[in-house]
């Protein structure tokens, strides 16, 4: 039973709790810390969860294996810095700072013995978890090319960088926004009340990584529309990744091309429950579901493994997204936005490179 508690009562906060409501045999949750008297009490009739007023009065109460701080981005550096002094391991939702300054003086604190991890979730979704097995095998050889159309800002860069394998190797970046009208989709209130022409801002970015070639490609509208999807394409040497699709060469006559399929519990009068098993291409099993068989959505299931990785680190295993690599995300985040002038810009390495 992995015992956690969460800061913060948005909107962010509710994934967690429905994570621990969708597999009670996995998860407990300590408490969430709600400033808010109408927040906390509907969390607590929501998700029968307890809340406290303070960081204190919830460690007073119990004593979790790690908190998640899930508070806005001014406030997330203090919370991450007090939680630290208590001597709890944080599972910082995204990004952990906002400026480099603040970065810094975060990392400071890994040098420190401060245990953080933060919860980028976007590698670990079922699909581009899948999708990164199959490269990391070396059917598609070497990887020069990732280009992906899935995610804003960090969160699209952090799958660029894995799928291109790049760490901290600096990059050229070249960028460009461009506006277009749309019909008004659903957001995080639901769906459209009514047709409506809204304007959609898609922004490009290229980044030369030298013999790697990233492109982050996104408009906000891709997350809730009902007809703007996810695209991605990964090329190596020997095959290349489109979307659901991988072809690779056998031998240099022989392309193989296989397909991504979801095997999904509970359809076509399937009577196990619902949930994804896991996804297959070919013969292989790409991706297995680590919290089946509960009743979660894709994004739940990624946030949810990285609950189970926080534990196992909180208990003195290896890292599985360190502060470091989030920082680089939102440094180079900064940067690409900062080409948007129309001049290319040159990152520099940091110094949270070493770590």
């Amino acid at each position: 039973m992995i015992n956690f508690g969460v800061v913060g009562a948005g909107w962010r906060t509710e994934f967690y709790l429905r994570i621990a409501q969708a597999c009670p045999e996995r998860f407990q949750v300590a408490g969430v810390v709600a400033r808010n008297p109408q927040r906390a009490e509907h969390l607590q009739r929501l998700f029968g969860v307890p809340t406290f007023a303070t960081v204190d009065d919830l460690l007073n109460a119990s004593r979790p294996l790690f908190m998640v701080t899930s508070v806005n981005w001014a406030s997330n550096p203090g919370m991450i810095k007090d939680l630290v002094s208590r001597g709890m391991p944080v599972l910082s939702e995204t990004p952990p700072a906002a400026t480099l300054e603040e970065m810094n003086e975060l990392c400071a604190l890994m040098g420190k013995g401060a245990k953080i991890q933060v919860a980028e979730q976007y590698f670990l979704q079922p699909q581009h978890a899948a999708r990164l097995a199959f490269t990391a095998s070396g059917k598609l050889g070497t990887i020069t090319q990732a280009q992906i159309s899935a995610a804003h800002g960090y969160h699209g860069i952090s799958l660029m960088r894995k799928f291109l394998g790049i760490t901290y190797e600096n990059a050229r970046i070249q960028g460009l926004a461009f506006q277009s009208p749309i019909v008004g989709g659903a957001g995080r209130n639901g769906p459209p009340v009514e047709e409506k022409i809204v304007s959609s801002k898609q922004e490009i970015f290229v980044f030369d990584f030298g013999g790697k070639l990233g492109v982050f490609d996104f408009t906000g509208d891709q997350y809730f529309s009902y007809i703007r999807g996810q695209r991605l394409l990964v090329r190596g040497e020997r095959g290349e990744i489109r979307n659901d699709i991988a072809v690779y060469l056998q031998d240099y006559l022989t392309p193989i091309q296989v397909e991504f399929i979801r095997h999904e519990a509970g359809v076509n009068g399937n009577l196990e429950g619902q949930y994804l098993k896991g996804i297959q291409a070919g013969a292989v099993w790409w991706y297995r579901n680590p919290l089946a068989p509960g009743r979660l959505a894709d994004d739940e299931i990624a946030i949810g493994d990285c609950l189970l990785r926080m534990a196992e680190y909180a208990g003195g295993g290896e890292p599985f997204y360190p502060l470091a690599h989030a920082c680089q995300d939102r440094y180079l985040d900064i940067m690409m936005h900062a080409s948007l002038d129309g001049k290319a810009v040159q990152t520099e390495t940091q110094v949270w490179a070493g770590d």
